[in-house]
């Protein structure tokens, strides 16, 4: 049964005659009339009793009428729902991530671009973010570093140096950035194995051949933070992931030789839609916005001072 037939049925019933309703839909009442007799044929059922210039319908017609306008006003939900979403005024996008400071910064500008737009995150591990993809569940990944991962489409959308953050009183506290090398005598708090912070900062490490002494692992950025607060270590974390506190001080280190990044991800079947085309679409605009004024500061650096001779 097709759509077109049903919306014949509604048209005839509605205005009483074939010529009317096929005047209503456009259509010539030979096409309309065909498409009536059509339904009446597949199902081996009268649903217009014609009399002369006048039609009725049958007790058929009757039951049928009521579905019939349910139907019809699904097919209107239907397309309303997908020219809504075509036009990104209603829809649904759901994010994975590993932590919520980068995509909160992108959900934010992207709330703002397209406010009628339900976004939802879901926070898991690097494989759980894959999996979710892969399964459909979200649509877009946002991961701490990149992943050569076939069958996905990738994009750079931030680098962020990894700094240091020691208790008010520690001597690290009054200076405002560290040698590498220092931390080799620093009892050094770490994040748990596999963590994108560690394994950044380990890399680092290994390359100047500094053996760190750690402290203490630990699983979580809010136990880290209390145990530096406490003065048990020094922090490690991404300067996009400091959450200032009264207790702590950033310390930056020299050349910044270890960082992390974020990248984005999705299905390479699934880049070309609409909506995710959109997502993308703002984070680059934010990276873009970013890059001018990371140019902009490194332009208005302070140039050194002549060495007089």
């Amino acid at each position: 049964m097709s759509a077109a037939k049903l919306r014949a049925f509604l048209a005839v019933a509605r205005h009483g005659s074939f010529s009317a309703a096929a005047r209503a839909l456009g259509l010539s009442q030979p096409t309309l009339t065909t498409q009536v007799q059509a339904l009446e044929k597949q199902h081996q059922v009268e649903l217009f009793h014609r009399r002369g210039h006048r039609i009725e319908l049958t007790t058929v017609g009757h039951q049928l009428l009521p579905i019939a306008r349910q139907l019809a006003a699904l097919e209107v939900e239907a397309y309303n729902l997908l020219h809504d979403c075509g036009q990104l005024t209603r829809g649904q996008l759901k994010l994975g991530a590993v932590g919520p400071f980068h995509v909160i910064e992108m959900v934010d500008a992207y709330r703002q671009r397209y406010p009628k737009v339900d976004v939802s995150i879901r926070l898991g591990n690097s494989a759980q973010v894959f999996g979710d993809l892969e399964n459909y569940v979200i649509d877009i990944g946002v991961l701490a570093r990149f992943h050569d991962a076939p069958g996905f489409e990738t994009l750079h959308y931030a680098r962020h140096a990894i700094i240091l953050f020691v208790h008010v009183d520690h001597p690290f506290a009054r200076r405002g950035s560290v040698p590498l090398h220092e931390l080799a005598d620093q009892a050094l708090l770490q994040r748990e194995d596999g963590s994108s912070t560690r394994r950044a900062l380990e890399h680092a490490l290994r390359q100047a051949g500094i053996a760190p002494r750690v402290a203490m692992e630990i699983g979580s950025r809010e136990a880290l933070r209390e145990a530096a607060a406490r003065g048990i270590g020094v922090g490690v974390v991404s300067e996009a992931e400091f959450i200032p506190d009264p207790r702590l001080r950033p310390v930056r280190i020299d050349g910044d030789p270890a960082c992390t990044e974020t990248h984005i991800y999705c299905l390479k079947e699934r880049r070309d839609s609409l909506l995710l085309s959109s997502f993308f679409e703002v984070a680059q605009g934010l990276r873009q916005v970013e890059d001018r004024r990371q140019g902009q500061d490194a332009d208005e650096a302070p140039s050194p001072a002549p060495v007089e001779t």
